[in-house]
Order: C-alpha cells, then structure tokens, then sequence
C-alpha cells in the first residue's frame, strides 16, 4: 500500500508541475495571466473611475474637452454632491431603498428557508418538481410581471407607499434565493440531521440549531444578492411609485435630476457613486462568508456507512453534547445513529 501511494503522490506532483509549466517564464506570465488579468480590472474598475471623476468635476470641465482631458480632473469640487444631498430629496431617496431593500430582504429569506427545507430535506412527492417551478418562476422577467401586480397593488391600495415595493419585491427575491438555498441545503450531511431525530429533536428544533447554523454562508450570500436586486430595482419601483418624497434611489435620480434635454451629469455621478457605497460595504463585510458560500463551506459527501463518517459524526456529537458518544444501527430505521453516552 505505500508504494502505491508514494507512485500516486508522484503522479499527482508531475500532473501538477505540467499544469503549472505554462507560467515559468516571464513572456507566458505576462500572456496568460498578468494581460487577461489587466483587461478585466479595466473593465471592471474604469466605470466606477469615470463615475468618481464625473462627481468631482467643475461644470466648466464636463464639456470643455479641448482645454481640459476628459480622464482626469483639475481642480476637484464637491458641489454636485452638496446640490444633491442638501438642494435635492436625496436623502429621503437613499432612505426609502435602504427600508425597501432591508424589509424584503428579511422577508424573502424567511420564507425561501422553509421553501428551500422542506423541498431538499423533508423529500415530499414532487419535490424536485416544485424546485424545478421555482426556478422558472425566477426567470419570468419582470416586465410582464409588474402589469398583474400594478393591479393587486391599486386593489389593495398601497399603490404609492413603500408597502407596494416591500410586497413586490419578494416576487422575484423569493424565488432566487429558494433557489440558491436548495443548492446549499443540498451539501449539508443527512447524518446531522438523522442523528439530531434519534435524540428526539423536532423539525423545527433541527432547522434552528442543525441546518441554519451550518448554512449560516449561504444564507449571507442569499441575503447579499437578494438585498442588492432589491437596491437596483427600477421597473416597479417607477410603476408603483409617483411621488418624488416616497422614490427610491435608481428612480429617483433618473426622473428628477434630468430635466427634459438637460442632463446634471455631476448631481447623476455624484448620485450613483453614493448609491452605490452601502451595496460595497456590504460586500466588504461579508465577502468571505459569500465566497465560502459560492465554493461550498460543506463538502461531505452522502454516505450511510463508512469509518470514516461514522468518526466524524461522532466527534461532532462529542463537541456538541460534551459526552462520548457511541456508534449503533436504530432498530426501527435504515440509518446508523449516535447515541450519548452518560456521564
């Protein structure tokens, strides 16, 4: 046996060093990975660069580009962005999407956790089925959604308040993040929780203190693109609605600050940048738990037997209780258990 694995190892060190052999000299690192590289931090970071200079430019040099280089600025102001956040509602703009996107946010991972639970983990009939109708309904665009719901929402008579944004919002969230959830669920061992039923623990007790504390990065990651959709949404939020005190920021800086043919391209900038910074410390914050998230924090792999699960299994059942825990097979079910050893 250590033979084959001291050749195993040799293998996998050569198929590695060939696999690296594209970058050991200079010409290929520049070709392969430092040229590609560039371009795309180019492409990604020169949006938001011109977005900074716009918003920081005299009014003079956002026209004059004979005098003046269109990609640096000189002599930097900081009017556009006390026009907007002191002469216009921005503000209150910035307000309305913070409540709008925080509200639905929460409401679209409560109910995409119960959905995306009891369609991985319970296996009712028709599970995949129904997993299958969710993902479809994300994909429905909503262009054709918002004219059925332009009608609840005068029917109900919320039309033009921040109810009708948190209400429609988890139209689209919802079945998102239910998608998204399925995926992590799916990676969380069945052990945990069939271990958790042979103690006597309830469904509820195993998706609060089993399933949620393991998916605690998926449900961050969820909780990030549903909170940014909800920020960036345009369409129903200018359908439903109309007064400027009650508009969210994507709306609100596109109806009030071009004025017919006349577009304030240093308030526009100035509005987008600030827009944009509580969606960037989001992702800051919580980067590492949406990469975690995205890469697969559980990776195990569903097996009934095996030593090597069944010592994992009982390690995790010695930490959690603070007893040794013994390996048996249930005598009513087909799986192995742990049961907790008395002090």
């Amino acid at each position: 046996m250590s033979k084959q694995s001291a050749a195993a190892k040799a293998a996998n060190d050569r198929a590695e060093a060939s696999g690296l052999s594209q970058f050991d000299t200079l010409p290929r690192r520049i070709l392969t990975l430092y040229l590609p590289l560039f371009v795309f931090v180019f492409v990604l970071l020169f949006p938001f660069y011109w977005m900074v200079i716009t918003a920081v430019k005299p009014d003079n040099q956002l026209t004059d580009y004979q005098t003046y280089s269109p990609f640096w600025v000189v002599g930097p102001t900081l009017e556009h962005i006390k026009y907007l956040l002191f002469e216009t509602s921005y503000p209150g703009w910035l307000w309305n999407t913070m409540v709008v996107a925080v509200c639905s946010t929460f409401l679209a991972l409560a109910a995409s956790v119960f959905a995306a639970y009891a369609i991985e983990r319970i296996r009712f009939t028709g599970a995949r089925v129904t997993g299958l109708m969710i993902f479809l309904a994300y994909l429905v665009p909503p262009s054709i959604l918002f004219i059925p719901l332009a009608f609840i929402v005068f029917q109900v008579g919320i039309f033009d308040s921040m109810f009708a944004l948190i209400l429609t919002y988890p139209t689209f969230l919802i079945p998102f993040c239910t998608w998204l959830l399925m995926g992590y669920f799916r990676t969380i061992p069945f052990e945990l929780e069939e271990l958790a039923l042979v103690d006597g623990a309830t469904r509820w007790q195993i998706l609060t203190k089993v399933v949620l504390p393991l998916a605690v990065p998926g449900l961050i990651s969820a909780g990030i693109f549903a909170f940014t959709l909800s920020w960036n949404e345009f369409i129903y939020a200018l359908t439903f609605i109309s007064s400027s005190e009650n508009k969210t920021v994507p709306v609100g800086v596109l109806t009030e600050l071009v004025r017919g043919d006349i577009y304030e391209w240093g308030a526009l900038m100035s509005g987008a940048l600030l827009g944009s910074l509580p969606v960037v410390i989001l992702y800051s914050f919580f980067v590492d738990y949406y990469v975690s998230s995205m890469t697969g924090a559980v990776k195990e792999k569903r097996r009934r037997a095996g030593t090597a699960d069944q010592g994992q299994a009982a390690h995790r059942c010695a930490r959690r209780y603070g007893r040794g825990c013994q390996i048996f097979r249930h005598p009513r079910a087909s799986f192995r258990g742990l049961r907790v050893l008395s002090e």
